[in-house]
C-alpha cells in the first residue's frame, strides 16, 4: 500500500510540475495547511460525537438494540450458537450507532465463529459482510463531522436521507444475498 501511495504522490507532483511548475511548492504548502486545518476541525467534531456515543454505550442502549435485533439475526444467519448471535447483534448495533471502531472486534470474533474451516465463505459470513457494508446508519457521525468541518450550516440534516438510503441498500443487500444463496443451493441440487 505504501508503494501505491508513493506512486500517487510522485504522479501528482509530476503532473503539477508539468502543468504549472511555478506553483508546485505553493500548492503543496497550501494543501498541507488545509489538511491540517481539516484534521483539527474533525478532532473537535469527533470529540463531541464520541462523547455522545460513549453515553449511548454506557446507558446500555447498544445492548438493548442488540437484544431487539436477536430475532432478525436468528432468521438471517440461521445459526444455533448463542455467543455468535450475540457477537453479530453487538456488531450490527454498534454499526447502526456509528461506533465503527467498537463494531470491528465483535465482527472479527463473529466471523471467526462463523468460519467452518473449509476456506470458503459460508452464507452466514457473506451475510455478515453485506450487513457491515450496507449497515443502516441511525447516527452517521463521520458524514456529520465532515459536513461540520466543511462549514455546513446544519451538518446533521443528513440524518434522515442517510437513514432512508442505508435502509434501502441494506434491504437490497439482504435480498440479493438470500437470492444468490438460493440459486447456488438450487444449482448444487441440480448437479446431483
Amino acid at each position: 500500500m505504501n508503494k501505491i501511495w508513493f506512486l500517487m504522490v510522485i504522479g501528482s507532483i509530476s503532473c503539477l510540475i508539468w502543468t504549472d511548475p511555478a506553483n508546485v511548492l505553493d500548492s503543496m504548502i497550501n494543501a498541507s495547511t488545509e489538511a491540517f486545518n481539516l484534521s483539527i476541525e474533525l478532532c473537535a467534531v469527533y470529540a463531541v460525537w464520541l462523547g455522545f456515543l460513549e453515553l449511548v454505550e454506557e446507558s446500555g442502549l447498544g445492548e438493548k438494540l442488540a437484544h431487539a435485533l436477536h430475532p432478525v439475526i436468528k432468521k438471517l444467519f440461521n445459526i444455533q450458537d448463542s455467543q455468535t448471535e450475540k457477537m453479530i447483534a453487538l456488531n450490527i448495533s454498534a454499526n447502526m450507532l456509528g461506533l465503527g471502531n467498537a463494531a470491528t472486534p465483535m465482527g472479527i470474533e463473529a466471523m471467526k465463529r462463523l468460519d467452518d474451516g473449509s476456506g470458503v465463505a459460508t452464507p452466514a459470513m457473506i451475510m455478515l459482510i453485506v450487513l457491515n457494508a450496507t449497515s443502516i446508519q441511525l447516527l452517521p457521525t463521520t458524514i456529520i463531522g465532515l459536513r461540520s468541518a466543511a462549514g455546513s450550516n446544519n451538518p446533521s440534516d443528513i440524518i434522515i436521507p442517510t437513514l432512508i438510503a442505508t435502509f434501502f441498500t441494506c434491504l437490497l443487500g439482504i435480498l440479493l444475498t438470500k437470492t444468490i444463496e438460493k440459486l447456488k443451493n438450487k444449482l448444487k441440487r441440480n448437479k446431483k
